[in-house]
C-alpha cells in the first residue's frame, strides 16, 4: 500500500508538471502572436503594476530603514557608519528588493488571477469564450503574463530606490550626509548586481502569473473551489519564488 500511494503521487505531481509546462510553452509562443489584445493588456498592467505602488513602496521604505537601522548599530562600534548606504544597497538591490516585492505581488496579484479566472470557470465564462472560438490561453494567459512581465522588473526598481531613500532617512540621524550615502554605493556594488536585480524579478513575475493562471484554469468546486484555488496559488507562488532566487544566486555567484 505505501509503495501505491507514493507511485500514485509521483504519477500525479509529473502529470501536473507536464500540464503546466505545456500551458507556459503555449503562453509564451501566444506573446508573439496576433491579436494582441492590447486593451486587456493595458487594463491588467494597471491592475497589477500601478495598483501595487502603495504596498510596495510601503515594503521597500520600512524594510530600507530596518535595514539602515540594523547596519549603523553593528557598524558603529567600528566607526565605518559612513558605509551604510552600499550594505543597504547590495542587500536591497540583489535579494530583500527582487523578493519582497515578488511576495507582495504574489500576495496581491497572484491569488486575484487565480480568483477571477477560477470565477470564470465554475461560472462556464471560459466554456463560453471557447465555443466562441476565442484562444483562452491568449485571450486570458498570454495578457496576464504580458502584463506581469512588463510590471514585475519595474516593481522591484521602485522597490530598491524606496529602500535606499528609507535607508538615508535613518542615516541622516547618524550625521551622515547625502554624499557620504551615495559613495558608498559604489564601493559595494558592481554592475552584475544591477543586472541580477532585473532578471530575478523578471523570472519571479513569470513563475507567479503562470502558477495563477494555471491554478485559476484548473478551479473546480464552486464558491469554497475558488478560495481554495486562490490560496493554494499564492503558496506555491511563494514557495517557487523562494527556491528559485536560491538557485539563481547560486548561478550568479558562479558567474560572478
Amino acid at each position: 500500500m505505501p509503495f501505491i500511494f507514493v507511485e500514485n503521487t509521483v504519477k500525479s505531481f509529473l502529470l501536473e508538471f507536464q500540464a503546466f509546462f505545456s500551458l507556459c510553452v503555449k503562453a509564451v509562443v501566444r506573446l508573439f502572436r496576433r491579436p494582441t489584445y492590447y486593451r486587456e493588456f493595458t487594463t491588467q498592467f494597471d491592475k497589477m503594476g500601478v495598483g501595487s505602488l502603495f504596498i510596495i513602496c510601503l515594503t521597500g521604505l520600512f524594510t530600507g530603514m530596518v535595514m539602515a537601522l540594523q547596519a549603523l548599530i553593528q557598524l558603529k562600534p567600528f566607526a565605518a557608519t559612513s558605509y551604510v548606504g552600499g550594505m543597504v544597497a547590495v542587500t536591497m538591490v540583489k535579494e530583500l528588493g527582487p523578493v519582497l516585492s515578488a511576495l507582495m505581488v504574489a500576495g496581491r496579484v497572484g491569488s486575484a488571477i487565480t480568483a477571477e479566472l477560477g470565477t470564470m470557470v465554475v461560472t462556464e465564462q471560459v466554456d463560453a469564450m471557447r465555443v466562441e472560438g476565442t484562444d483562452i490561453v491568449k485571450r486570458l494567459v498570454a495578457t496576464r503574463l504580458k502584463a506581469l512581465l512588463v510590471a514585475m522588473p519595474m516593481l522591484a526598481v521602485v522597490t530598491d530606490a524606496v529602500s535606499l531613500l528609507g535607508g538615508f532617512i535613518i542615516a541622516v540621524g547618524y550625521d551622515i550626509n547625502l554624499l557620504m550615502y551615495w559613495k558608498s554605493l559604489s564601493q559595494f556594488m558592481v554592475f552584475q548586481d544591477l543586472i541580477e536585480g532585473v532578471v530575478k524579478p523578471f523570472v519571479f513575475g513569470f513563475l507567479i502569473a503562470m502558477i495563477g493562471c494555471y491554478v485559476g484554469l484548473n478551479t473546480s468546486g464552486g464558491a469554497e473551489g475558488v478560495g481554495a484555488a486562490a490560496k493554494r496559488a499564492v503558496v506555491l507562488s511563494s514557495v517557487m519564488v523562494l527556491v528559485c532566487d536560491f538557485f539563481m544566486t547560486k548561478i550568479f555567484i558562479v558567474f560572478r
